[in-house]
């Protein structure tokens, strides 16, 4: 868009879901319900994983990290919606807004990579078991976790520098609960350019990579499950990655939805919800899913309650 002539913003309005009082309070409710289920069950994997000695394996340092990044991503988005939906006035600073951008493309790719990750790792116990001990050294794992974050930190350096080099008139109002890339481009009163080509070179390098990975993994992985002769042997090796599996649908589901296809002024409702699914409801399901879904979780779990239950009765 062609620079025109207004006062540079020094904040953003948000519009929100809706202006109707009670549906408001309701939808407090239920997203504040969401995000305690959200810190709970992150909270809950990251400390079980620490405090259970056979679930210090790769794997288990992955989803440790995951559960972190989900809970780091939903309370960069989720707060701030829950203080607008019982303000009159919802707006967000221009610094606040640059750095909700940087956090959520940050976390956002940076769990793009560790999803890549989980998908390596299943990849490498099932299709290569006796390399699996020496290609997924606590070395190797640290470097994959360390090279996540920082493709993550990459990307929203990228994104939050081209965003802050474009110009926005005092007016602005994003019409979403949260400041993201496309809204704010469109909004633009200056040259966009640039932070399109730089935003579809991050698409490219990042989410397409990571999803190659995926792809390729699974493409080893399902004929190798299927070529192991026992009934048990192809339900434990599809027990491990039923859980992944599942997270990635999810995600990336919510994110194609989300970024791919086109909004119009009659799908705008549906497409703030798929924002919601994308944002605020997968990283509450990521933990459930690996909690319900896992054995080995479940019985780490049991046994940490068990733990609990006596430690806490000797005391009384």
């Amino acid at each position: 868009m062609a620079q025109s002539n207004c006062t540079q913003a020094t904040e953003f309005s948000l519009v929100g879901f809706t202006e109707e009082p009670v549906t408001q309070v309701y939808l407090f409710l239920l997203f504040l319900l969401t995000y305690l289920v959200t810190i709970v069950g992150n909270l809950g994997i990251i400390i079980l994983i620490r405090a259970t000695t056979h679930l210090h394996s790769p794997m288990y340092y992955f989803l440790g990290n995951l559960a972190f990044v989900d809970l780091c991503c939903s309370t960069i988005i989720t707060p701030k919606m829950l203080v607008d939906l019982m303000s009159e006035k919802k707006s967000i600073a221009y610094a606040g807004c640059m750095a909700q951008v940087f956090l959520f493309q940050l976390f956002g790719i940076t769990e793009c990579f560790l999803l890549a990750t989980m998908a390596y790792d299943r990849y490498v116990a099932i299709c290569h078991p006796l390399l699996y001990p020496l290609v997924m050294s606590p070395k190797c794992c640290i470097q994959l976790v360390t090279g996540s974050y920082l493709m993550g930190l990459t990307n929203g350096m990228g994104q939050t520098i081209s965003m802050s080099t474009l110009s926005f008139c005092s007016s602005s109002t994003i019409d979403l609960f949260f400041c993201d890339i496309s809204p704010l481009i469109s909004l633009s009163t200056s040259d966009t350019t640039l932070s399109h080509i730089i935003l579809t070179t991050a698409a490219s390098l990042f989410g397409v990579s990571s999803i190659l990975v995926i792809l390729l993994s699974y493409v080893a992985i399902i004929p190798t499950i299927l070529s192991i002769n026992s009934a048990e042997g192809k339900r434990k090796a599809f027990s491990t990655c039923t859980s992944h599996l599942t997270t990635v649908t999810i995600f990336y589901g919510a994110c194609f939805f989300m970024y791919l296809f086109p909004s119009s002024d009659s799908s705008r409702g549906a497409d703030k919800w798929a924002v919601v699914l994308y944002t605020v409801v997968t990283p509450m399901l990521n933990p459930l899913i690996y909690s319900l879904r896992n054995k080995e979780v479940k019985e780490a779990l049991r046994i940490l309650t068990k733990a609990l239950i006596l430690s806490l009765s000797l005391k009384s």
